[in-house]
């Protein structure tokens, strides 16, 4: 059975492009509201529920991630045992 665990880094490239795609669709949409022709409440109201959709995205992805972290332990914790099992069985041992 493979023990080997993988671990994934980013590169540095891939964190410059997530930030900068950050910063450049929220300037985008910042840049929006403030141009759109409203009343400031109305612009208030988009800014807040375009901040409220950012934090909730945030706390999806860091969700999902984290159940996918407890999926792998448990995945782990449970090969770990079944080879522990398979390696105290002897087939030729004489009882």
């Amino acid at each position: 059975m493979d023990t080997t665990i993988t671990h994934t880094e980013h590169s540095a490239a891939w964190h410059f492009q997530t930030i900068v795609s950050f910063v450049v669709s929220f300037g985008g949409l910042l840049l929006g509201v403030a141009y759109l022709p409203a009343d400031p409440w109305q612009k208030a109201f988009l800014a807040v529920a375009a901040l409220y959709s950012i934090t909730s995205a945030i706390s999806m992805s860091k969700t999902l991630r984290d159940e996918h972290e407890a999926k792998r332990i448990v995945s782990r914790v449970d090969s770990a045992k079944l080879d522990r099992f398979l390696a105290e069985q002897d087939p030729f041992k004489v009882a």
